[in-house]
């Protein structure tokens, strides 16, 4: 084999790998950071079967599903289990106006835009990506949520792959 078709080999291998290494990397599945008080999705969307919406609102007109207010914690925790540690915790903080600094889970690159409202509106449920969340006492990334994730995806469900759909 020549030196020419050698060097053209190599360099497409190395290509097909950096082009696989772009799709694939950039994953945090399975990062479950600590929060300030632990919150068990389990227990509110699980045992007491709370609508993922009735928390994260905003998830049906917005781009971002948001963490929620406390007010809307204090609709329930201002009657239910007020006694116990991170329940008094979390009425201080609402009382005080401080708030509580959540670690963001789910996180995109900058260069990625994703929208909530038109993955709702399109008809996918929250678990499609999230997974089970009514399952987990300390929630975690579930996907990859990667751009060879996302591509496959809008492949598999007839969404568009064409860059600007995601990178605006």
């Amino acid at each position: 084999m020549s030196r020419k078709v050698l060097g053209l080999l190599y360099t497409v291998a190395f290509l097909v790998f950096g082009y696989n290494l772009f799709m694939w990397s950039w994953s945090n599945q399975g990062y479950a950071p600590t929060q300030p008080i632990p919150f068990s999705h389990k227990i509110h969307a699980g045992d007491n079967h709370i609508p993922c919406m009735y928390c994260h609102s905003s998830v049906e007109n917005s781009r971002h599903a948001t963490v929620p207010a406390l007010n809307v914690c204090m609709n329930c925790h201002s009657v239910v289990a007020v006694n116990k540690p991170n329940i008094i915790k979390l009425t201080e903080a609402y009382n005080s106006g401080k708030p509580i600094e959540w670690q963001r889970i789910h996180a995109l690159p900058d260069h990625a835009f994703f929208s909530h409202q038109w993955h709702i509106r399109k008809g996918f449920q929250c678990v499609d990506c999230h997974g089970p969340v009514e399952t987990m006492d300390k929630v975690y990334q579930y996907r990859k949520l990667n751009m060879g994730d996302c591509l496959q995806c809008h492949r598999d469900n007839g969404g568009p792959t064409d860059c600007n759909a995601c990178h605006q």
